[in-house]
């Protein structure tokens, strides 16, 4: 018997707001990459389909992906287009998406199947901490990853081009660190590069004192938390914030 090929789903949401079940979904686009060779690559071409979320779409909303209420009016429900979206034949390694906290608030794990899922925006924390930003669009154009096509990546928020954009970046990150740093760095919040806000915003967190540092360990943002504690750890002799080696890449 040959062996299932081996294929990570990238999915992307346009929603009517950040909250469900207050709010639903109203477009779902993906995006395959899979592993040929030795070397993981986009595979298939795509798509998305509109939704029916069953409640208006706020103007807030309609203004970033503008979807209309007329566009979704005679679309399908999203619980007769999610499974067979978020868990096709033959199953998918992992789903993915950039900032995937956010999507998997509406592709739970009863639409999934208990899919495991890489977020492609904590592993570029990891992998390209010198970027600017994080966004999906501030890492097309500061990386231009090879092969993505200009016009097949717009236009902005909306489903498939996004998942066609974060695709090109999971890829990279696949051939960079493979599968399963991927799914480890996934589960933990997101280590942050640098300071985000106050008056050392824009330092390493190397460069803060003891007493700076110590403040961000109760901060709200789990994710400064954790950078703060890993900073913490590794003063300590307990690891490296920000980009790790090839060596430490590979454990």
């Amino acid at each position: 018997m040959r062996p299932l090929p081996q294929i990570i789903r990238v999915v992307d949401l346009e929603t009517t707001g950040c909250a469900p079940p207050a709010h639903g979904v109203c477009e779902i686009g993906w995006q395959d990459v899979a592993l040929k060779g030795e070397r993981w690559e986009l595979d298939g071409e795509g798509g998305s389909i509109l939704v029916n979320p069953g409640r208006a779409i706020p103007p807030i909303t309609q203004a970033i992906h503008h979807i209309l209420d007329e566009d979704v009016a005679e679309a399908p429900w999203w619980h007769d287009v999610a499974r067979r979206v978020l868990d096709p034949y033959p199953r998918r390694v992992a789903l993915a998406a950039h900032r995937a906290d956010f999507e998997q608030q509406f592709c739970t794990p009863n639409l999934t199947h208990g899919a495991n899922w890489i977020c492609t925006w904590k592993c570029a924390l990891r992998l390209w901490p010198d970027s600017p930003s994080f966004s999906n669009q501030v890492l097309r154009y500061w990386r231009k990853p090879e092969g993505l096509e200009q016009s097949r990546g717009l236009p902005v928020h909306r489903a498939f081009p996004d998942a066609y954009v974060t695709a090109h970046h999971l890829r990279d990150q696949l051939n960079e660190a493979g599968v399963a740093q991927l799914l480890e760095w996934s589960r933990d919040p997101g280590l942050i590069p640098r300071v985000r806000y106050g008056p050392h915003r824009g330092k390493a967190w190397s460069e803060l004192d003891h007493e700076s540092l110590m403040a961000f360990l109760t901060d709200r943002d789990p994710d400064i938390r954790f950078t703060a504690n890993a900073e913490m750890d590794r003063r300590s002799g307990g690891g490296a914030v920000g980009r790790g080696n090839p060596q430490e890449l590979l454990l």
